[in-house]
């Protein structure tokens, strides 16, 4: 079978059980007890090792299959977590990271882990394991304690709970013939076949294991009926290409056991096979697990009901995975639509026929429905490019010898794919800016008398057409005299100059190029590069980033970014016969201003705007308008646009009004023109070249 068909799925389903095994490491580094957490972690590798196996990669489903060694021991209970083994383990997802990138390139997914191999299997020989868990490891394996699978304390409790009631609890054990082309197809039949008549608790392996036909020839089951065993057994044994069934009534008695006497109960089986891990409140390693009479009748049946959809087949996916490329060629088709909406628009206006009138009216509101489903469909949850972060914190910090926290909010605020696929590096720079420089020592911390832990909040939120991410740390803060200092003796800044600079001007330092306060060099930060390389990169999406900062309470970091780089709201301007679109994000005001307001500062044109001097540009004069000039207006109208916290004002012509335009890219046909952005299709068929205010304002 030719299985490359199916490697770009195979790659996004890698990436997706990666993502959530960092995840779920890092909390149950936090909870190193919960073994909820460690069942979670078990079924995603178990899941990866058998996708790559499938697919042919056998290094990647070799390294998984130590590591999940090492996790049956865990959720056995015969290992108990610790620094070591989380370290270890770390390392192991990095090297299965690699070698998904190595695949992704057109590689096999090969790389030498011979020293991850050989720390895991040092791990599951028992050096990290104690006398007792020891111990446990030699009852299982004399052969028959570990085959049933273990029971959490919930299931376990509504498998007590049906007995005291009068329901069949069994146990059942399936083997499909090997000859069978189709054993999931099999194993769905058994399932279908059992839902008529009872509930389904727990599987071995997961039902989605199973439908994805990742399982050898057997599975188990537990499962509540009001059948009878022998009734059962033949229902099963009549579905063709079934080999051998095993059904067990369980009582309370056997559910209530120890691994040893429950294994010994069960010596009917024509195989024998071990009972569950479930320990009784008797029972002195036992957890308390509550017993039946806590759970009333009518609450149980939810309960059992509630259970049984959880472990049986789930619900079928309600998402489906599209080719970006698709997405990208839905929009220009819908940029199209828009343009020749604004033309209809147009000739209907011109026309002034009624029934044409209403017909585009009617055709506008459905195209503006449209537009905002087009749109939704482009925008990502932030969590895309959050969720990496954690594991890159807690390296991060393990490496300085720190301790910090990362909070994360707003992680469902959703931004345009191309802005989500643009904005993860500059937003890795800030966060390995906050982690090294930032967050003190734990000494120094210490000192002056805050938590040893460090706290980075990542915040995203939305606020009208923009979003915007803040990285606030509760460290150091930035001292303006120590950042002077270092920007004069490294000839960013002068003396005179520094003198008249606001604290925003001085923290706008750090983003120079070259510009670095670190006193070391190291792998994280101090060879001059990053936060200049995060300006550039936020600028070029539209955005703009400040920073705030009090000097021993931390820094904050804030990103601000347009919602969309496709689609935007603009406001048409004229400048003699040429027309030209600001983006409306950027406007802060628009008004008339007399001719004798205009001052002269310095050499610089100004007028007061709010109380204060800002900036005024000709437009006419700066891209060259020749049949237009503002010096002949006695009344010239302007726009005050918005660049972070500096504003100018744009000298124009005359007001088109407001409209939704498309963004279409100048291309390779023009080069890079200061202070324009892009171009757009207007109704009229005209092109209108989009003002980049960033680009007018320096």
């Amino acid at each position: 079978m030719d299985m490359n068909q199916y490697l770009s799925m195979f790659i996004d389903e890698s990436n997706d059980h990666l993502q959530s095994l960092n995840e779920k490491m890092l909390e149950l580094e936090q909870s190193p007890e919960d073994l909820s957490i460690v069942q979670v972690i078990f079924r995603s590798a178990h899941t990866l090792k058998g996708m790559a196996a499938t697919m042919g990669f056998e290094d990647l489903a070799s390294l998984t299959h130590k590591m999940e060694n090492v996790l049956d021991l865990v959720r056995n209970e015969k290992l108990q977590m610790k620094e070591s083994i989380f370290d270890v383990l770390f390392q192991s997802l990095d090297a299965l990271e690699s070698m998904v990138q190595d695949i992704m390139a057109g590689g096999e997914g090969k790389l030498d882990v011979s020293h991850i191999v050989s720390s895991l299997q040092a791990i599951e020989k028992g050096e990290e394991s104690s006398p007792s868990s020891i111990e446990e490891s030699n009852v299982s394996s004399t052969g028959t304690a570990s085959s049933m699978p273990a029971l959490d304390e919930f299931q376990n409790s509504v498998l007590l709970q049906s007995i005291h009631d009068g329901q069949g609890v069994m146990f059942i054990r399936v083997i499909i013939n090997r000859t069978s082309q189709l054993k999931s197809v099999r194993a769905y039949m058994v399932f279908d076949l059992l839902e008529r008549s009872g509930d389904v608790i727990k599987t071995e392996p997961s039902v989605e294991q199973i439908e994805q036909d990742q399982f050898e020839y057997e599975f188990s089951l537990y499962y509540i009926t009001q059948m009878q065993s022998e009734e059962l057994k033949k229902a099963i044994l009549n579905i063709s290409e079934i080999e051998e069934v095993n059904v067990i009534p369980l009582t309370e008695e056997m559910l209530g056991l120890g691994a040893n006497e429950a294994a010994a109960a069960t010596e009917v089986m024509e195989k024998p096979e071990a009972t569950p891990e479930v320990r009784s409140e008797a029972d002195p390693n036992s957890k308390n697990i509550e017993t039946s009479k806590a759970v009333p009748s009518d609450e149980k049946e939810k309960t059992v009901r509630a259970a049984s959809k959880t472990n049986t087949a789930p619900a079928a996916s309600k998402t489906i995975r599209v080719d970006i490329e698709r997405l990208d060629v839905l929009m220009n088709l819908f940029s199209e639509l828009l343009i020749d909406r604004s033309r209809l628009e147009q000739l209907s206006n011109e026309l002034e026929h009624t029934d044409l009138i209403e017909t585009v009216a009617h055709m506008s509101r459905v195209s503006s429905d449209l537009q905002n489903i087009v749109l939704k469909l482009r925008m990502v949850p932030v969590d895309t490019v959050f969720n990496r972060f954690p594991r890159m914190i807690r390296d991060l910090a393990k490496s300085l010898n720190k301790k910090v926290d990362l909070v994360i909010t707003g992680a469902d605020t959703e931004l345009d794919r191309t802005v989500i696929d643009e904005i993860g590096d500059p937003l890795v720079h800030l966060l390995r800016n906050a982690v090294d420089h930032g967050v003190e020592s734990i000494s120094s911390r210490m000192e002056s008398g805050k938590s040893e832990t460090g706290t980075i909040q990542l915040r995203a939120f939305h606020s009208g057409n923009h979003v915007f991410i803040e990285i606030e740390d509760d460290g150091a803060g930035i001292y303006r005299d120590k950042l002077l200092k270092v920007a004069i003796s490294r000839g960013v800044v002068t003396e005179a100059e520094s003198a008249a600079m606001t604290d925003q001007q001085v923290f706008q330092l750090l983003f120079a190029p070259g510009f670095s306060t670190a006193e070391t060099i190291s792998d994280i930060s101090g060879r001059g590069v990053g936060l200049d390389v995060v300006k550039a990169k936020i600028t070029s999406l539209g955005g703009n980033v400040t920073i705030h900062s009090v000097p021993g309470k931390g820094t904050n970091f804030s990103v601000q970014l347009p919602l969309t780089l496709s689609i935007i709201s603009a406001m048409l301007i004229k400048l003699g016969s040429e027309k030209y679109a600001i983006p409306l994000s950027s406007i802060v005001e628009t008004g008339i201003v007399k001719k004798e307001k205009i001052r002269i500062v310095h050499g610089t044109k100004m007028i007061s705007f709010r109380e204060a001097l800002v900036p005024f540009v000709s437009l006419a004069e700066f891209f060259n308008v020749e049949d237009y000039s503002d010096e002949a207006e006695d009344e010239i109208e302007i726009v005050v646009i918005r660049k972070g916290d500096q504003l100018a004002a744009l000298a124009i012509d005359d007001f088109i009004g407001q409209n939704e335009i498309v963004i279409k890219t100048l291309g390779k046909y023009l080069p890079n023109i200061q202070g324009i952005s892009g171009a757009t299709i207007l109704g009229d068929g005209q092109v209108a070249l989009i003002i980049d205010p960033n680009g007018l304002i320096k």
